[in-house]
């Protein structure tokens, strides 16, 4: 799905208070931005933000955060919700990449919602779920580490299963079509799954956890 440019994008992102300028400054500090201590739900690649804004109104007692690299789609984020008052919401506009640089140890769950899949073999590094991005997480994960991925890409499905099973993370619950799953599996949908539930595309879905 491709969205058109977003006018006054990089003004939108200055201005909102919804938006964190310089989040590395707040590195070990993300409960003083919130002002309280309750777990902290990170959405990697949030897009236009309608699954973390949802969340955030249908969790109140949780804090969400929404990061995305493309200062389009963040600006149609900020500008989405400038007339709302979302207390436990914040939007950084950053590179994934760099989540060390921004958290420590300050993260309860990581959502991967329709990341980009990058199918071919010669970019699975680049996979949300490859490995390196799995010990990258190590970082910022507060204790148990928590991730929740959905995808109409089988490869991308195929490979989390197997890079999360080696790296010793059980699964919670895993789904194979989320639409015709029978179980009771909360769900806010996406703009990219909006459109893609109309296509009748298959949604993979999964649930993984590490203990320590």
């Amino acid at each position: 799905m491709k969205y058109n440019k977003v006018k006054n994008a990089k003004n939108s992102i200055q201005d909102s208070s919804y938006v964190i300028k310089n989040p590395e400054n707040y590195k070990g500090k993300w409960k003083d931005v919130f002002g309280n201590d309750r777990p902290i739900m990170l959405e990697l690649g949030s897009g236009r933000g309608a699954f973390i804004i949802k969340m955030a109104l249908a969790h109140p007692n949780l804090n969400f955060i929404g990061l995305e690299l493309d200062m389009n789609q963040i600006g149609y984020a900020a500008q989405s919700i400038i007339s709302n008052q979302i207390t436990n919401l914040k939007l950084i506009h950053a590179d994934a990449r760099d989540l060390a640089d921004i958290f420590f140890k300050e993260i309860n769950t990581i959502y991967l919602t329709f990341s980009e899949p990058w199918p071919k073999k010669e970019d699975e590094r680049k996979r949300f779920t490859h490995e390196s991005y799995l010990r990258l997480y190590d970082r910022v994960f507060k204790k148990d580490k928590h991730i929740v991925l959905k995808t109409d890409n089988k490869i991308l499905f195929q490979s989390s299963l197997e890079s999360l099973s080696k790296y010793w993370y059980s699964f919670n619950r895993v789904s194979l079509d989320l639409y015709k799953d029978e179980r009771k599996i909360e769900n806010i949908m996406t703009d990219f799954e909006k459109q893609y539930v109309k296509e009748h595309r298959q949604i993979y879905y999964l649930d993984a956890v590490y203990k320590n």
